[in-house]
């Protein structure tokens, strides 16, 4: 439920600028549904106001939502051997950073109907959130549109504390991460880069150096040695 409403209040401000490039409260709706990434769609919405070919868009995409790649790669380690291809897609399509957080913080296996749940529960808020935010349109004050954004962040923060704070492991991870995403950030080469890569080259650098130093044995991660 935190996620979902927290993905209304930012979805609200995807649905009003999609509103202002003259996109209807369908399209808007339909945008949200179909992929599911605050930073891919706030990012599509530039192209297509610029009238952008679908070669840029396809490119953009690929790149800021590469990091999804390493999180279902990770969520695949997760599932029972025996689960079916029909639920390793329902699952991958709601694959964000949030639902990928409380999934891999799920002690043993995780259960399809987990991911059912909370997958419902998050595209319910986003897609709802973007329907009234773009019939909404700029009714709101840029302020209010804008402080909606806070909510985000509050969910991140709800994800990382309680494992960081049990496990030190997770803590190093965090920190290390917060530390090298900001020297990727001003740092003069890397900050060239896009921000999906930025992203990826943080996460396969922190998760590597983790899981050498502390590697999960099989019946930690709930897949026995018979499996």
């Amino acid at each position: 439920m935190p996620i979902g409403i927290g993905y209304f209040a930012v979805s609200f401000a995807f649905g009003i600028q999609a509103a202002d490039i003259d996109l209807s409260p369908f399209q808007a709706g339909l945008i949200s549904l179909m992929n599911v990434t605050s930073a891919g769609q706030f990012a599509g919405l530039t192209v297509i106001a610029q009238a952008g070919t679908y070669f840029e868009m396809a490119i953009l995409q690929f790149i800021v939502n590469l990091r999804y790649l390493l999180m279902s790669a990770a969520l695949s380690q997760k599932l029972p051997p025996d689960t079916k291809t029909v639920h390793r897609l329902g699952i991958a399509y709601g694959v964000t950073d949030e639902i990928f957080g409380i999934s891999i913080a799920r002690k043993g296996p995780l259960d399809p109907r987990y991911s059912y749940g909370a997958i419902l529960s998050a595209v319910t808020g986003w897609v709802g959130g973007t329907v009234l935010g773009a019939s909404a349109g700029a009714i709101l004050p840029e302020k209010v549109v804008s402080s909606l954004g806070i909510a985000l962040y509050g969910m991140f923060l709800a994800i990382i504390i309680p494992p960081a704070r049990d496990e030190k492991p997770v803590f190093i991870a965090v920190i290390s991460g917060m530390v090298l995403a900001t020297i990727c950030r001003y740092a003069p080469f890397l900050r060239s880069l896009s921000e999906g890569m930025r992203i990826i080259l943080v996460t396969v650098l922190v998760a590597g150096c983790c899981a050498a130093l502390w590697p999960v044995r099989e019946e930690e991660s709930g897949v026995s040695e018979d499996e």
